[in-house]
C-alpha cells in the first residue's frame, strides 16, 4: 500500500473504517489550540460532574502555549476549574534546577499553573535536580504514580525535528517507559537559543517512554507552521519505525493531529489530493490555483519543463480529470508557462510611465504610482538583507521612497564577548580623544565585563549589556540599510515591547505593540509594504511580527491610501515560497547576489550563528540565503522559464492567509 493509500485509509478512519489516523486541519494556529483546549474543558468538566479525577499529560515548548493561553482564560473568565485535575509532564532536561530559565517547572508555572486553581500536589514534573543514582528509582515512581490514577485521559503531544514525542529520540522503543535519554543531536541544536549556546543544552533529559504515551485513552499531537510540515508527513504516512517516535501513534486507537495549514502542507491530502482520486469528490474544483500547483509538481515529478508536458504524461500521473475539466496538455501547459512568466520582474515597485505599449514586464502592480513610498518590515535587525537584499537593493536604486523597520532589538543574538568588546572600543575611544563622560564610559564597561564574567549560563543580561547589545545591532542594521541606499532618516527601529525581556521567551502580543506599527504606517502613508511571512521561525519571532503587522494593516484597512497598498511576504533564511505560490520573482544577477552578500556581512555579531541553528546544518546564515535564491532561480530553469543567478521570491497578503 502506498503513502498515498495508506493517508486514505487514515482518513476513512474517522467515518469508522480501521486502521487510519483522523486528522483535523485548521485556517489558524490560534484556532486549533482553542479546539483543544475547549476538548480538555470538557473533559475536566464531565470528570467533575462524574466525581472524577481529570488526568492530564502535558507537553512544554511553543507549540501548546496557545491552549495554556485559552485554559487560562476559561478558567479566569468562565470559571473553569482545575481542582480536579492531575498533571504528568512528558519531560525535563537532566540536569536542570525548577527556577533556571530553560527548566520545565518553571515553563508550566509562567504558562498554566500560577494562573489557575490546581492542587500543587496533583502537578507531576520529572524532577532535573536528582543525581544520577536516583534518576532510575525516579522513574520508576512516576510510572507508579501514572497507573495510581488509572492512566492518563489525554495526552498533549507537540513534535520534534527528529519525529520526537516528549524526548523520545530516533530508536525509542515502542515499549519504552519513563527513563533517561540522551538527546540527539539535532534536538540540542533546535534547542540552541534557548540555552545561549549548544554548548549549555543539557545532553541528557528525563522522558516519559513511547510505551507510556501510548497507554493514554486519548493523545492529541499538535503541530504548526511549515517547519513541522515533513516529519509531520512522515510521521503519518511513513511506516511506522523506531526512526521516527511519532509514527507509533499510528497505532493508537484513539489519537488526532491537529494541524494548522501550514503543518498539513506536504499531507497527501492538501499537496497532491489528485492522487487519492477525483478531486471533485474531495470537495475541491480544477481552479487557476490547483491547476498550477499540479502542473508543476507533474513538471518537477518528471523532471520535464511545462511546455514539454503531454498528455501522456498526465494520465499515468493520476491527472486524467484536470486534462478533461481544463482542456488539451497542450492548451493547460500554456496557462500554467505563462501565469508563472508573469511572476517575474526586475521592477518590484513598479516601472516609470514611458508612453510606451507592450512592455515585456508582465507583472502588474495595483498601483501605477511611481515613485512608491515603501515600507519594509523586517523581525530581526538582519531579516531584510537576508531574506530580501536584491529586492531591497532594487526599490532604492529604482528611486523609490523606501523605509526599513526593524521590529525588534534582536540584543540576544549577540555575544557576550562582543559586547565586551564594543564597551572597551567605546571606553578606549572616549579616553583617546578625552571626551567628556570618559569615567563614566569606564564604569558601564567594567560593569559589563564584571557580569559576564561571573554570568551563569542562561542567566538573563543585565540592563546594561542588553543596552549595549541593542546598540551594536542598531549600528549594523544602519550600516546594511545605508549599503542598500537607505537615507538614514527612513530607518526606523521599533522595539515591540513584546520582545524586550532579555531572554528567548517573549511576551504575548499587546495593543502597543500593534499600535506602534500602526503609527509608522499612518505616518509613511506607504504604497507597498514588505514582511515577513514565514512561520518556520523556530524562535516565533516572526510569527509575532507577522501578527502585529496584519493587524495593524487590517486596523487601517479603512483608509483610502490602505486600499491600494500592496502587502507582500518574503521568507526568512528557514524556508522559501513553493514555486506554484509564487507571486512576484526578482531575479538577481551575479553582481547583485555580491552586493546582497556584503549588506549581510555588515551584521558582523551575528558571524557565528551556533546560538540560531538551521533546519539542516550551521552554514552561515548568507550562504544559506544564497543557496535558497539559487535553488528558487533553478526552479524556474527547469520548469522552462528564464534562466538567472538567483531569484527571490514573494507572495501577496490576503485576509485569513495565516
Amino acid at each position: 500500500m502506498n503513502a498515498a493509500d495508506r493517508f486514505l485509509a487514515r482518513r476513512s478512519y474517522a467515518s469508522s473504517a480501521p486502521g487510519g489516523t483522523p486528522v483535523s486541519v485548521y485556517d489558524s494556529s490560534s484556532n486549533a489550540a482553542a479546539a483543544v483546549a475547549q476538548e480538555i474543558a470538557t473533559l475536566i468538566r464531565s470528570k467533575a460532574a462524574a466525581g472524577k479525577k481529570a488526568v492530564l499529560g502535558l507537553a512544554t515548548g511553543s507549540t501548546p502555549t496557545g491552549v495554556y493561553d485559552e485554559l487560562v482564560r476559561l478558567h479566569q473568565q468562565e470559571g473553569l476549574s482545575f481542582r480536579n485535575v492531575v498533571t504528568f509532564n512528558l519531560d525535563e532536561y537532566w540536569p536542570m534546577q525548577p527556577d533556571a530559565l530553560q527548566s520545565y517547572r518553571r515553563f508550566m508555572a509562567e504558562h498554566l499553573f500560577d494562573h489557575i486553581d490546581i492542587d500543587p500536589k496533583n502537578v507531576n514534573i520529572p524532577d532535573g535536580t536528582l543525581p544520577l543514582e536516583r534518576v532510575a528509582e525516579f522513574c520508576a515512581a512516576y510510572e507508579d504514580r501514572i497507573a495510581q490514577v488509572d492512566g492518563l485521559d489525554l495526552q498533549i503531544l507537540g513534535i520534534g525535528r527528529t519525529g520526537h514525542i516528549g524526548f523520545n529520540e530516533p530508536g525509542s522503543p515502542r515499549e519504552s517507559r519513563t527513563r533517561l535519554i540522551t538527546l540527539d543531536k539535532v534536538t540540542r541544536k533546535d534547542a540552541a537559543s534557548d540555552f545561549f549556546g549548544e554548548w549549555n543544552v543539557p545532553r541528557r533529559a528525563i522522558t516519559m517512554g513511547v510505551g507510556t504515551i501510548l497507554r493514554a485513552d486519548r493523545i492529541l499531537l499538535l503541530a504548526w507552521g511549515e517547519s513541522k510540515a515533513r516529519i509531520i508527513r512522515q510521521a503519518l504516512e511513513g511506516e511506522v519505525s523506531q526512526a521516527v517516535a511519532a509514527s507509533f501513534l499510528q497505532e493508537h486507537a484513539n489519537v488526532e493531529f491537529v494541524l494548522d495549514r501550514s503543518a498539513a502542507g506536504e499531507l497527501t491530502p492538501v499537496k497532491t489530493p489528485w492522487l487519492l482520486g477525483p478531486v471533485s469528490q474531495r470537495s475541491l474544483r480544477w481552479n487557476e490555483r490547483l491547476t498550477r500547483r499540479a502542473v508543476i509538481w507533474l513538471a518537477q515529478a518528471l523532471g520535464k519543463p511545462i511546455l514539454k508536458l503531454i498528455e501522456e504524461d498526465y494520465n499515468e500521473h493520476g491527472l486524467q480529470e484536470l486534462l478533461s475539466e481544463r482542456g488539451a496538455a497542450y492548451d493547460v501547459n500554456i496557462e500554467v508557462f505563462k501565469s508563472m512568466q508573469a511572476t517575474i520582474t526586475g521592477w518590484p515597485g513598479g516601472k516609470p510611465r514611458t508612453g510606451r505599449v507592450g512592455s515585456p514586464d508582465l507583472f502588474q502592480h495595483a498601483s501605477d504610482q511611481y515613485p512608491k513610498r515603501v515600507i519594509v518590515f523586517s523581525p530581526h535587525p538582519d531579516d531584510d538583507v537576508i531574506s530580501m537584499g536584491g529586492t531591497f537593493v532594487r526599490l532604492c536604486e529604482q528611486d523609490h521612497e523606501v523605509h526599513v523597520a526593524y521590529q525588534t532589538s534582536g540584543n540576544i543574538a549577540v555575544f557576550d564577548d562582543e559586547a565586551v568588546r564594543f564597551a572597551d572600543f567605546v571606553a578606549e575611544f572616549a579616553r583617546t580623544f578625552e571626551l567628556f563622560g570618559a569615567a563614566d564610559v569606564a564604569r558601564i564597561e567594567k560593569q559589563a565585563a564584571a557580569f559576564v564574567t561571573g554570568k551563569r549560563p542562561g542567566e538573563i543580561d543585565s540592563p546594561e549589556l542588553q543596552r549595549i547589545k541593542a546598540l551594536i545591532r542598531r549600528s549594523e542594521a544602519r550600516a546594511a540599510a545605508r549599503f542598500c541606499g537607505v537615507a538614514s532618516e527612513r530607518i526606523h527601529f521599533l522595539d515591540m515591547p513584546f520582545y524586550e525581556t532579555g531572554r528567548v521567551r517573549k511576551k504575548p502580543l499587546g495593543p502597543r505593540d500593534v499600535e506602534i506599527v500602526a503609527e509608522l504606517l499612518e505616518r509613511v502613508r506607504p504604497h507597498q509594504i514588505y514582511a515577513a511571512g514565514d512561520l518556520s521561525d523556530p524562535h516565533g519571532t516572526h510569527r509575532v511580527c507577522l501578527r502585529a503587522v496584519v493587524t495593524a494593516v487590517e486596523k487601517l484597512s479603512a483608509h483610502d491610501w490602505m486600499r491600494s497598498c500592496e502587502f507582500w511576504l518574503y521568507r526568512g533564511a528557514w524556508q522559501e515560497w513553493e514555486p506554484e505560490r509564487i507571486e512576484m520573482a526578482v531575479p538577481l544577477s551575479p553582481d547583485e547576489v555580491e552586493r546582497k552578500r556584503m549588506a549581510i556581512f555588515k551584521h558582523q555579531s551575528q558571524k557565528d550563528k551556533a546560538l540560531f541553528p538551521g533546519p539542516s546544518d550551521m552554514r552561515e546564515f548568507w550562504q544559506r540565503a544564497e543557496d535558497r535564491n539559487r535553488e528558487t532561480a533553478q526552479a524556474y530553469d527547469r520548469l522552462g522559464l528564464s534562466e538567472y543567478q538567483a531569484i527571490e521570491a514573494f507572495v501577496r497578503w490576503k485576509p485569513g492567509m495565516f
